[in-house]
């Protein structure tokens, strides 16, 4: 096989390394994207991110770290204009759910229109930049499709250090971001910072989508995020089990695509994306009628505490 002829060289090994860190970091993360349904905000914010790509250029920054701000700015702004998405009260995915709050926000504003404005906005000004200046294109192309054979030991720190951080943050959080996902009105009642919640879990989001970007690029990242978790759901009734399936479905599809891309000489970003499509098709077609995604709102809820 390529890949394993090519492990001698370093490109290929930091490919593989980074692959595997992200993977990690956006199964973990996806599973609570997937079950609180921001999937269209988390696509929204990986577009959005273009802008601080393109500015970090334009002053001489690391394009990662002004992805990073920027998408800091921008969730900010979109939690300030509709209150935090996945917020309001529901009684998990069979009635309003985690799902809910992307219905309405604060003042009855429309948190997905909302969202799709601000953010694909973001995106149009990244291009508007970027064509308005000669030669401002230096290595953003990269960060629409994804380069991850061209990731360096410095992407591979910050990758890293990213994820420890977003999944120790994930750990200390487990049972109040499930329960906010499950039903927000109990974790308001049990006097938990709700809303203060919802923004963090935001924070980690937009964390775990900056860091996919060498791998996949802002157009594919929202894929790294979401397939694996929807992939686990279909088989899964426990969040902990989704959790590992999730991770393991990342890193698997994240390894064959990057072996897709070195036997056929293919992106290896669109490699990955199309691996995790395909075993998401697989899995709506082979896996039982169970799991988070058909199972009632009291065995979810009774699973969220067990595990």
């Amino acid at each position: 096989m390529a890949l394993l002829d090519s492990l001698g060289d370093g490109y290929t090994r930091r490919a593989l390394l980074e692959v595997l860190i992200v993977g990690t970091l956006c199964g973990a993360v996806g599973v609570h994207v997937v079950l609180r349904r921001l999937s269209f905000l988390t696509m929204a914010m990986t577009h959005a991110t273009f802008p601080g790509v393109v500015i970090a250029s334009l002053i001489g920054m690391n394009l990662v770290l002004g992805a990073g701000l920027f998408g800091v700015l921008l969730v900010s702004t979109v939690a300030l204009l509709t209150g935090t998405p996945g917020h309001s009260a529901g009684t998990g995915p069979g009635g309003a759910g985690p799902g809910g709050a992307g219905r309405a926000g604060t003042g009855g504003r429309d948190v997905s229109t909302v969202t799709g404005v601000v953010l694909s906005g973001g995106f149009a000004l990244g291009v508007a930049l970027m064509s308005a200046r000669d030669g401002s294109n230096r290595d953003l192309s990269a960060f629409l499709v994804g380069s991850v054979l061209t990731v360096q030991e410095s992407d591979l720190v910050v990758s890293g250090v990213t994820a420890v951080v977003v999944l120790a943050a994930l750990v200390a959080l487990r049972k109040e971001l499930l329960l906010g996902a499950f039903d927000p009105t109990a974790l308001t009642a049990a006097g938990y910072p709700s809303r203060w919640l919802g923004l963090v879990l935001l924070l980690l989001v937009e964390a775990a989508v900056v860091t996919s970007l060498p791998a996949v690029g802002t157009i594919m990242a929202v894929a790294l995020v979401v397939g694996p978790a929807a992939t686990a759901r279909l088989w899964c009734s426990r969040t902990s089990t989704m959790t590992a399936v999730s991770i393991a479905v990342a890193v698997v599809c994240g390894v064959v695509g990057l072996a897709v891309s070195e036997q056929w000489d293919v992106a290896a970003g669109g490699a990955i994306v199309l691996t995790l499509a395909t075993a998401l098709v697989l899995s709506l077609a082979l896996a039982p009628r169970g799991g988070l995604s058909g199972a009632p709102a009291a065995r979810i809820a009774a699973a969220t505490h067990r595990g």
